[in-house]
């Protein structure tokens, strides 16, 4: 961990100055982009290291990762996600191997700011800044990224993104979407890489269609099973009031969770997915979590999100969009 001392007085009274001067965007409480080549911060999916999302498993399912893992060629630039203070060197791996640089980046929650602006502390690790003192704005050059694929050949090159306190960075990782009216009967896009909600196939343990027969033919698929990878963006796929968690398989499996969106017309369950929260409102495209890593439970399964109505009722329709939307 890195420590650093309090502003002084001065420092405190000119950065405060400078941020009425540019007030800085994370007032809405969502970072810039990271990466350049990476405009929505995409977070690395599951590869052969493991997978990138927060929480993911660790040192042999005896720990957690505490960062979340956004995708960033080797070489690429990197840009500071909020206007802050920067302090470092960071050393994660204490080896100095050819990824063992990074800093922090801090934006004080001064005595003269807005009372609704956030306090951030990141570290992003895996980069070489352009410096590791001094401040920075939002949007500006932080420095490039270091050659990952040197030290880990075959990994989804990444930025390590960890909040000091611990906290999932996920949420403000995400760029703001819209709030969307319900625009008829057909649903948003439910995860990041399947645009058009595909339904899952048949495998060896069964097929995704609504209906499909389930328990050796003695019972009946009651939902529909939306394609999606381990780890990939869940998104809201209309606006309403989440409740949750839903658990689907009662045995605390590495993929039971879920929640339950209802709206204006609408009440449907999402399972195998981790939400960013399980109560409050939500707007249609929204991030809504993430997929759980299904492959752990059902290797070799074809990774979906079960997408579930309320009523039992067949939610085909309004997950195939239409030409154009």
């Amino acid at each position: 961990t890195v420590e650093f001392s309090p502003f002084s007085s001065f420092a405190r009274e000119a950065f405060a100055k400078e941020l009425d001067a540019h007030p800085p965007q994370q007032q809405h409480g969502q970072w810039a982009q990271i990466c350049s080549g990476n405009p929505v911060n995409k977070i690395r999916g599951c590869d052969r290291y493991g997978c990138g999302y927060f929480g993911a498993d660790r040192h042999g399912h005896k720990g957690k990762h505490v960062g979340v893992d956004v995708v960033c060629a080797d070489g690429a630039t990197v840009y500071a996600p909020f206007s802050g203070q920067l302090s470092g060197p960071i050393r994660f791996f204490h080896n100095g191997n050819a990824i063992d640089d990074g800093m922090q980046l801090l934006f004080p929650d001064l005595a003269s700011s807005p009372p609704s602006l956030p306090g951030y502390c990141v570290k992003l690790v895996c980069i070489h800044p352009i410096r590791y003192h001094g401040q920075i704005q939002r949007g500006q050059q932080l420095g490039r990224m270091l050659p990952m694929q040197k030290v880990f050949p075959g990994i989804i090159s990444h930025i390590h993104v960890e909040n000091c306190d611990h906290s999932d960075p996920t949420q403000l990782l995400t760029p703001v979407v819209p709030p969307f009216p319900q625009q008829g009967s057909h649903w948003a896009t439910v995860c990041s890489g399947n645009p058009t909600n595909e339904i899952r196939g048949c495998d060896r343990y069964g097929c995704g269609y609504y209906g499909a027969p389930r328990r050796n033919g003695k019972g009946k698929h009651t939902g529909v099973d939306v394609i999606c990878s381990d780890g990939a963006t869940v998104y809201a796929p209309f606006s309403g009031q989440l409740s949750g968690p839903v658990k689907f398989f009662h045995n605390g499996n590495a993929i039971d969770d879920g929640v339950q969106i209802r709206g204006s017309g609408f009440c449907v369950k999402l399972l195998c997915i981790h939400p960013v929260r399980y109560n409050g409102r939500i707007s249609k495209g929204q991030v809504l979590g993430r997929m759980l890593p299904m492959q752990r439970v059902f290797p070799g399964i074809t990774s979906h999100i079960h997408v579930e109505n309320c009523d039992r009722s067949d939610p085909t329709p309004n997950l195939e969009r239409g030409k154009g939307q």
